[in-house]
């Protein structure tokens, strides 16, 4: 029976207190069961191949092509795995280097079609086979699961037991449907800028963690293509992960428990983690801005209700409930402000400061912490929709997201698969060349169209559309991880196995 798969199709400086420094690094030590209170469980065109272009002439039609499940014609998938999808990048960030190794050769890739069938433990000796694979299928969309060992394709033919999961990157899956009982702006798979900002956040608190508190240095971020986001964490490190070894780093980041209903979702132990006073000093800002701000979550009475619930005095609420009732327009801003300015008029004798601060940090985190799908994270065997491939739903590309400039990213602007192909014939009726010469096949017997200004090389096609920042995002993040791929490798092979502190061991 298939795995699930997720698509990911398939968050006032005065009201905290001051955080103290936070010292992290690469040699953090830390212990998962004082967290929670009572929970269980060079980069150059030789070593990049330039991806080939083809000048796609369909026959005209009398009649449109019947609709079919992925709601991007089928004509349109197929010029786009044809003319844009990086194919050699992507088998090169799966392999961990130029030459052909079992890293793809024994991975698996989840297919699907047209019609919604389904084809697992697909795999490729090479990119080149990959990519004719994919444009004889024309998938929809497909998905990247763990590297095994021994050929998936094979699995048939072995005894039980033989073909085990060897190595896959760690991964985290983010989705705003998650955030549909704090969001007020969108629900279901609909988004605006308002509510993106939780992804952002989400990218914030992640990224900073697997860096400075597990010293990941490779983390690829990507755009699931409609409402949420990815990340790879492809460190060597990383990718030979045991499942029980994921599942502590998936429980070290989860914080939010529990589902949409009431109840308090967060309940950690004090002192506060360093990750989790680092997270409240990253994320104060945003749920002043989005929570209290754009979302104005607490404005209904519903929502003030809930906060109430959060909070530990009787007295103190009874008081906020009355003011809120009689100002029932009353913006969250003000309404956070409130329990402070009512708290310090003494009139609750049982209220302790200390317990109103620790109920305050717990309510900003449960309305801007990372809410993740942790079982994604857990278990090598799980697949994740493949980064460039189209959403079926926006036609949006599935793009890389720079960490570093996250809060720039509009998921809205992302290029779709007619903009792209607009793009490319705009481009073309610009720099025609109008020679024989430029149409000549190239070794995959694609013709390659127009040239670059000085002539010295032929432009490919995603280097005329909004698609190339993107992809140059990508070969430079495959060119740094290459490079400490060979440079472990060298290292190895000087000194003989090298004995390293790991800073996972908590």
């Amino acid at each position: 029976m298939p795995h699930s798969v997720s698509s990911g199709s398939a968050q006032n400086d005065d009201e905290m207190p001051d955080a103290p420094p936070v010292e992290t690094s690469t040699e953090t030590r830390v212990r998962l069961e004082d967290m929670f209170d009572g929970d269980d469980d060079g980069d150059d065109d030789e070593e990049f191949p330039a991806s080939a272009d083809v000048k796609m002439d369909s026959p005209p039609k009398e009649e449109p092509p019947a609709p079919t499940p992925s709601g991007v014609d089928p004509d349109i998938m197929l010029a786009f795995y044809q003319r844009l999808f990086p194919f050699r990048y992507l088998f090169q960030w799966l392999n961990h280097g130029i030459v052909p190794t079992k890293d793809f050769g024994n991975r698996e890739f989840a297919l699907t079609l047209q019609n919604d069938a389904y084809l697992r433990y697909q795999s490729y000796p090479t990119a080149d086979l990959f990519r004719k694979d994919i444009l004889k299928m024309n998938p929809s969309r497909f998905e990247i699961g763990p590297v095994y060992s021994t050929n998936p394709r094979d699995r048939k033919t072995l005894r039980g037991g033989q073909m085990k999961p060897v190595s896959k990157e760690l991964v985290f899956d983010i989705d705003l449907t998650d955030y549909d009982d704090i969001r007020t702006c969108c629900v279901k798979a609909n988004i605006c800028a308002k509510c993106w900002s939780f992804v952002t956040m989400s990218i914030k608190v992640i990224d900073t963690a697997l860096r400075e508190d597990f010293g990941f240095e490779h983390i690829l971020w990507v755009y699931s293509g409609r409402r949420g986001a990815h990340a790879w964490v492809c460190d060597p490190r990383a990718r030979n992960l045991t499942d029980d070894r994921r599942r502590a780093i998936a429980g070290y980041l989860e914080i939010i428990r529990g589902g949409s209903q009431s109840g308090k979702k967060v309940n950690i132990k004090r002192p506060l983690h360093p990750h989790i006073v680092r997270s409240l000093e990253l994320l104060k800002h945003d749920f002043a801005r989005t929570t209290l701000g754009d979302q104005d979550t607490f404005e209904s009475a519903e929502q003030a209700e809930r906060l109430l619930s959060l909070l530990p005095d009787k007295t103190l609420n009874d008081s906020l409930r009355r003011k809120w009732e009689s100002s029932p327009d009353r913006a969250s801003t003000s309404k956070w402000a409130d329990i402070d300015s009512l708290a310090k008029t003494g009139k609750s004798s049982t209220l302790n400061p200390a317990t109103l601060r620790d109920a305050k940090q717990d309510i900003v985190l449960e309305y801007t912490y990372p809410r993740l799908d942790a079982e994604v994270s857990k278990k090598m065997i799980h697949l994740l929709k493949s980064p460039f491939v189209i959403h079926p739903g926006t036609g949006r590309i599935c793009v890389p997201i720079d960490p570093r400039n996250a809060e720039n990213f509009d998921p809205l602007s992302v290029p779709t698969v007619m903009n792209l192909l607009a793009e490319i014939d705009e481009y073309d009726a610009k720099h025609s060349v109008g020679t024989a010469e430029a149409d000549i096949p190239d070794a995959e017997g694609s013709a390659m169209n127009g040239s670059d200004i000085k002539g010295s090389r032929k432009v490919q096609d995603y280097e005329k559309t909004s698609l190339k920042p993107y992809i140059d995002f990508f070969r430079s993040f495959i060119a740094g991880l290459i490079k400490e791929e060979r440079a472990g490798k060298r290292e190895r092979d000087d000194s003989g196995p090298v004995v390293k502190a790991d800073p996972m061991e908590f």
